[in-house]
């Protein structure tokens, strides 16, 4: 015989009281008496019953469900983003609704379309590379489903944010470089399009101003992230004469993917050339051939904040006519070494 869930129809018949008094009993209403009150939780409990969640979101009008788009969870910066996220959510009793563009647009946008239909409450986005127009996230702005962007954020004005402060972190890897002895500095550096991008050069650029250093930016070249077009960017830098003594890296992946190259080229590491890079993912503490510094950029704090950016949105949705203002947190970052130089 099959086993069903009891409902309260059940419990208010065994307590002999009505269907509504037993539900105000469960959401703790103060119109019902503590004796009343704790004769349906007890009986509740002894029958095993568990509220209709699917009944209580259409009365709400909420799934208790957000959206998460991101590039990649192989990436382990995302997926230590993603645990800061789903502790927020946890917390406040929120599902989490994970899609991963793998930095396409156009699937990007189908997972955009495919969250509202799902009726999320609301979503956390971090936008793929190649990402230009911004309409299917401002679309959403009619059907009232609110956005927070994190790490890679789109350059759209009054929209709530939570980013790494790039002009720091690549001034802390750069003066670190030049503190070193360095004098030609390459950049392996993300596609044009990324905000992040024209930030680290724009610092880049500054930075060789300020030190009287001289400016040569075929030394800054764009990448997709893969290893083939890393492998490129690196021929080229290493064909230049004279060629850079060190190069700074758009993230930890890249930098790895330089390393293997400099190395195959007959190259020592940290002696003939030598690599900075962001993000300081937790492997290179067991690599041979680390980068030696990475930029810290907490991914676990961006995408707490992020979520609890949203948990607010999302409360204070529930009050009307009241508008939370536009939140943009930047987190700055924090060199580590990794290893000392050998010269």
């Amino acid at each position: 015989m099959e086993n069903k869930l009891p409902t309260i129809k059940e419990i208010a018949k065994q307590l002999n009281i009505s269907v509504s008094t037993v539900s105000r009993a469960l959401h703790d209403n103060p119109s019902i008496g503590l004796r009343t009150k704790m004769r349906v939780q007890q009986l509740a409990a002894e029958l095993g019953y568990e509220p209709n969640q699917a009944a209580i979101s259409f009365k709400q009008r909420k799934t208790f469900t957000i959206g998460v788009v991101l590039p990649n969870l192989k990436e382990e910066f995302f997926s230590n983003a993603i645990s800061g996220i789903e502790d927020v959510a946890i917390q406040n009793k929120y599902n989490v609704l994970i899609g991963q563009s793998h930095d396409g647009v156009e699937r990007e946008k189908q997972i955009i379309t495919a969250m509202k239909n799902q009726r999320v409450d609301g979503l956390i986005v971090s936008i793929s590379k190649h990402t230009k127009d911004y309409e299917h996230f401002t679309a959403l702005q009619k059907y009232n489903i609110p956005i927070v962007f994190f790490d890679r954020v789109p350059n759209l004005p009054n929209v709530n944010k939570v980013s790494f402060n790039m002009d720091s972190g690549t001034r802390e890897a750069i003066h670190f470089l030049i503190d070193k002895g360095h004098r030609r500095i390459g950049i392996l550096n993300g596609p044009e399009e990324m905000k992040s991008s024209r930030e680290r050069t724009e610092t880049y650029k500054q930075i060789l101003i300020k030190k009287r250093l001289k400016i040569d930016m075929t030394l800054v070249v764009s990448t997709d992230l893969t290893r083939e077009s890393t492998e490129k960017a690196m021929q080229h830098l290493l064909s230049m004469k004279p060629r850079p003594t060190a190069v700074l890296a758009i993230n930890d992946y890249v930098a790895l993917d330089a390393i293997q190259y400099a190395l195959a080229q007959n190259l020592e590491l940290n002696r003939d050339i030598t690599f900075v890079s962001y993000a300081n993912l937790p492997i290179t503490t067991y690599l041979q051939h680390p980068p030696m510094a990475s930029v810290e950029q907490y991914p676990y704090e961006q995408g707490s904040k992020a979520a609890g950016i949203l948990m607010s949105l999302l409360q204070q949705g529930d009050k009307e006519g009241s508008e939370e203002p536009v939140q943009n947190i930047v987190i700055d970052g924090r060199l580590v070494v990794h290893k000392k130089e050998n010269v």
